[in-house]
């Protein structure tokens, strides 16, 4: 049999080295670097009622939160690819009746050590001490009440969500940076209400401005979407609020019963800010700077609807821990729970400033969106209000107010 004599040309070599230096990487990497990890996250919500629409362009949400925790973890594969990590999301949406404990023993028993607990204040402290749960972090994505963050705090909860005292702090620094330091504020029925005029009153007293007027509202509007509610809105409001001069009205209103009647309808022209008009807010869907519109972009093509605060903080809550798992090149729970609360830790939150938690908290430090109907007015912390160690620190409850004992 004639002997085949093959001559091999220059690209036939540099192909035959590239695959040699192939094969050689392969033999040099890791065992199991090329085996995805996985790292499931739990989810905790609950069902609620949603609020009746004010108004014809009012949406009727009831997936508020979830949306955005779909979100985060789509984000967190989309960087754990990389390193071939790999996330789920295991959602638990608490029934009428069901206790936030039945889901933490559900979680602990699947060997989850993070959670996003989409859950009220009283929900989330029961969750935070189920049994099971001193082993998990939980990451309050919904509760604003500045208690979590003070007397009833736990070091098993981070909090994305921010508190009422940032809210009303990131306005003040708007106010007082206008000028507009003579408030009238005027207070809602509900514990709710009544928690934000409180954050309102001692941002007034931080920033240097004046509450000259402080009410609470009793008149019960008729239905401004009625045939003839317009009518007695239009004759009621002015009375209610010809009580004197002021610069601007601050409203408390967070269960959304009258602030929305006020504006235009007030006895002076005098701007409406607070829970209702101007509002102080951790997300709003008119925020498009610092990169933000691609991720309402995202968010819109994925729910069909714009994202809420509830939803940021959730997705804020799953980013933190992808962002974390990224850092570390690993999916151990120990240390993405030291990266995140170590000084290292920074987090992307299209705000314009890198995002990070409170060691005396766990508060995730933010700035404040101050946004109006259609458009972003501005952000805070606002120019000229420093501190010594970030002007983040200047919204919310700072290290010598904080009566927090982890």
């Amino acid at each position: 049999m004639p002997i085949l004599n093959v001559q091999l040309g220059l690209p036939d070599l540099s192909r035959m080295r590239l695959a040699l230096a192939f094969l050689m990487l392969l033999a040099m990497a890791p065992p199991g670097l090329a085996e995805p990890q996985t790292l499931v996250i739990g989810y905790l919500g609950e069902q609620r009622k949603p609020p009746l629409p004010l108004g014809p362009l009012d949406e009727v949400v009831t997936d508020d939160g979830l949306q955005g925790a779909r979100l985060g973890i789509a984000d967190d594969v989309s960087t754990g690819r990389f390193l071939s990590q790999q996330f789920r999301l295991h959602e638990i949406v608490l029934k009428p009746g069901e206790t936030p404990a039945e889901a933490v023993r559900e979680f602990a028993a699947a060997g989850i050590s993070f959670v996003v607990a989409d859950l009220d204040a009283d929900r989330l402290l029961q969750a935070s001490d189920a049994p099971g749960a001193e082993r998990m972090t939980l990451f309050n994505s919904r509760a604003l009440d500045e208690r979590l963050r003070q007397e009833d705090c736990r070091n098993n909860v981070l909090h994305t969500i921010p508190s009422r005292a940032m809210l009303a702090d990131g306005l003040a620094q708007y106010l007082v940076w206008k000028r507009w330091q003579h408030w009238f504020l005027l207070v809602g029925p509900h514990p709710e209400d009544q928690a934000m005029a409180v954050a309102f009153r001692r941002a007034a007293a931080r920033f240097g401005a004046e509450i000259t007027i402080d009410q609470p509202w009793t008149f019960r509007p008729a239905n401004g979407r009625a045939d003839t509610g317009h009518v007695t809105l239009q004759t009621e409001i002015p009375a209610a609020t010809q009580v004197g001069d002021y610069d601007v009205l601050v409203v408390a209103d967070e269960a959304d019963e009258f602030g929305a009647f006020l504006e235009g309808r007030t006895a002076l022209a005098r701007p409406v800010v607070g829970t209702q008009g101007l509002v102080a807010t951790g997300w709003s869907a008119v925020n498009e700077e610092w990169g933000a519109a691609q991720l309402q972009d995202r968010f819109h093509k994925q729910a069909g609807r714009w994202m809420l605060a509830s939803d940021y903080a959730a997705w804020l809550a799953l980013r933190s821990i992808g962002e974390a798992a990224t850092r570390v090149h690993s999916l151990d729970p120990i240390a993405i729970g030291k990266y995140l609360h170590g000084e290292d830790f920074l987090l992307a939150g299209f705000k314009g400033q890198g995002l990070s938690f409170r060691p005396w908290n766990g508060q995730m430090r933010q700035p404040i969106l101050i946004a109006g109907a259609r458009l972003l007015v501005s952000s805070s912390p606002q120019p000229g209000f420093l501190h010594q160690r970030t002007p983040l620190d200047t919204l919310g409850i700072d290290l010598e107010e904080s009566t927090c004992k982890f």
